[in-house]
């Protein structure tokens, strides 16, 4: 357990590779770009009124909201942005834990920081910075030793409270015997939701963000009471004597479209064809996919709602090809019943490719074949959607679909504002202009 708390005692802004100083902000803006596009999302609205009314504040632990107007416990503050977050699938993730740190450790951070902000506290760009490397490292680590350690796939809610549990402990210096309960606490109490059930059904409780972030903040302010929990064993299995030496955070992918991961390379292997070939959709009969066996789960059925939408193969693909783009607005309820888009569904067939599945998790691969009405077949193979560490989207990619995520929602000045304010945070000797820009007016 040393070496974590090395990690965590000895983390300095400064002394950071530039790759993860940029990698930081770039998990900083997409995030951010992610919630403000999420406020539209019934599952969001839900989640900010069951937190101000299940969750108020007190005279020593209060936080206003990601995203929404109201003031509840930091506890309940960092839930609803979790769900926030997690409630819009364009968040950035990685591919060995199968999940999502910056949904559970982002809206955590923010939430004890709004709170010592209005205590007069001043935190920093760099240390906020520092608090999201440790939140995301520590998260990942933990996040690949659970997959070891069991078969059933968990949600990212099983391991990214640890990561905001360390993240918190340093924030609040707990000394290591705090820190170590803390750990402990977030890994015993930490939901180990079944993913694939919310596969073969998708609803809102999606990723299990929300329940890990109160699992998450809650195991800090218990070990800062005298709480017991401690070991946290994904910890010591993770526990390595290469913190500092490399960094999870370097392997994060960024997603294109606001779709589950796994349907991704099929959407992009659409793209392909569409670049190469020149076709009218009105003549296409069949679009076989061929991928691995988790995407498989995610199924053709015509979507009802935003969630099932995300965690749809088919819907993306059908969506990509009538409209060419695949965005917040393709999500929405109002879309999922557009003609075009479901006759092309409907031509959608799915089958699993052993060799991909093989491949699952550190390759996503998909096949794509377009049949068209003359018995022309488009194809493409081995596709894998952009993003990843080996075709990494650039800063002007995220940058990019930063504003087309969050247009009309707010305005473009406020845009530009939040975009330079993140690429010089660490530059900022307080960060309440960047909460004042996201979090909403307090009740």
């Amino acid at each position: 357990m040393q070496n974590i708390h090395n990690f965590i005692a000895d983390m300095d802004w400064n002394e950071l590779p530039v790759t993860v100083q940029t990698m930081s902000k770039r998990c900083l803006l997409d995030t951010i770009g992610v919630a403000i596009a999420a406020q539209t999302t019934l599952a969001a609205r839900i989640a900010s009124r069951f937190a101000t009314i299940q969750f108020g504040p007190s005279n020593n632990s209060r936080s206003r909201l990601l995203g929404f107007d109201g003031t509840c416990s930091v506890p309940g503050a960092a839930f609803s942005g979790a769900i926030l977050i997690d409630s819009l699938d364009a968040h950035d993730g990685h591919r060995l834990t199968k999940g999502h740190a910056g949904a559970t450790v982002l809206p955590s951070l923010l939430a004890m920081v709004d709170y010592l902000s209005n205590e007069k506290t001043t935190i920093s760009g760099k240390y906020f910075l520092e608090l999201l490397v440790i939140g995301y490292e520590v998260s990942l680590r933990t996040g690949i030793e659970l997959h070891k350690s069991t078969e059933e796939y968990h949600t990212s809610g099983a391991w990214a409270p640890i990561g905001v549990a360390a993240m918190g402990a340093k924030l609040l210096q707990l000394n290591q015997s705090q820190l170590s309960h803390a750990l402990g606490i977030a890994e015993y109490y930490a939901p180990r939701s079944p993913m694939m059930r919310c596969i073969d059904q998708p609803t809102m409780v999606k990723d299990g963000a929300g329940w890990g972030a109160l699992a998450g903040i809650s195991s800090v302010y218990m070990a800062q009471e005298g709480f017991t929990g401690a070991p946290a064993l994904s910890v010591t299995l993770a526990d390595e004597k290469d913190y500092f030496l490399r960094y999870e955070l370097l392997n994060q992918y960024f997603k294109p479209w606001p779709i589950c991961r796994w349907a991704q390379p099929a959407v992009e292997a659409v793209v392909t064809l569409q670049k190469q070939f020149s076709f009218d959709i009105k003549d296409i009969k069949e679009i076989k996919i061929s991928t691995f066996h988790h995407a498989v789960r995610l199924a053709n059925k015509q979507p009802t709602s935003s969630d099932e939408a995300q965690y749809s193969i088919g819907y993306p693909v059908a969506a990509m090809l009538a409209k060419g783009k695949i965005g917040a607005e393709e999500m929405n309820e109002n879309s999922l019943n557009d003609p075009v888009i479901r006759q092309l569904q409907d031509k959608v067939k799915l089958k699993e490719n052993q060799s991909h599945t093989d491949a699952f998790p550190a390759k996503r691969f998909a096949d794509v074949a377009i049949t068209l009405q003359n018995g022309d077949i488009l194809e493409t193979e081995n596709i894998e959607a952009r993003g990843d560490v080996e075709n990494p989207l650039s800063n002007e990619d995220i940058q990019t679909k930063f504003n087309q995520l969050t247009k009309g929602i707010i305005t473009t000045s406020k845009q530009n504002k939040l975009i330079k304010l993140i690429k010089n945070l660490d530059k900022e000797d307080n960060v309440k202009d960047l909460l004042d820009l996201i979090m909403g007016k307090p009740s």
